[in-house]
């Protein structure tokens, strides 16, 4: 069965069972890895996912993987959180961090750069609108952003 048929089954099937243990469910990945596959959910809530949460969604999200059994294969099931540098993939994840600093990686060199940083202004049909660290505002479409995340300042 195919990475993403997999994803798509296993969303409508983990979703409410991390809502239910007062979570968001922010990410599926399945992906093979040497000789292995993993079926990994990632999980968020605004106060932090702790160890209990991750291992309470992933008790019930086994059983009912179990029950429906949508992978033909082995495979490891591992539920976290998505962590600081979590990509942005859904509009919720732009429009709730509008405001804060984000590192984006092109397909493309713009201006000779394919990674820039500066701060999230807006969210419209997929495109991006963000002010560069050097004060220069851009509008980046959908199709040119190979990825997004929060920017990580220490």
């Amino acid at each position: 069965m195919a990475k993403s048929r997999i994803e798509d089954i296993v969303y409508p099937l983990a979703q409410p069972i991390a809502e239910k243990n007062g979570c968001e469910l922010v990410d599926i990945e399945f992906k093979k890895e040497s000789n292995n596959w993993f079926l990994r959910i990632f999980i968020d809530k605004e106060e932090g996912v702790t160890i209990d949460d991750c291992e309470a969604v992933s008790k019930e999200i086994s059983d009912e993987l179990d029950r429906v059994d949508p992978i033909q294969h082995s495979y490891f099931l591992e539920v976290s959180s998505p962590g600081l540098d979590r990509p942005l993939k859904k509009e919720k994840d732009f429009i709730k961090n509008i405001g804060r600093r984000i590192e984006v990686k092109l397909y493309k060199a713009i201006n000779g750069a394919k990674l820039l940083t500066g701060v999230l202004e807006g969210y419209k049909d997929g495109d991006i609108i963000m002010t560069l660290d050097s004060g220069e505002r851009l509008e980046l479409e959908k199709k040119k952003i190979a990825l997004v995340r929060l920017a990580i300042d220490f």
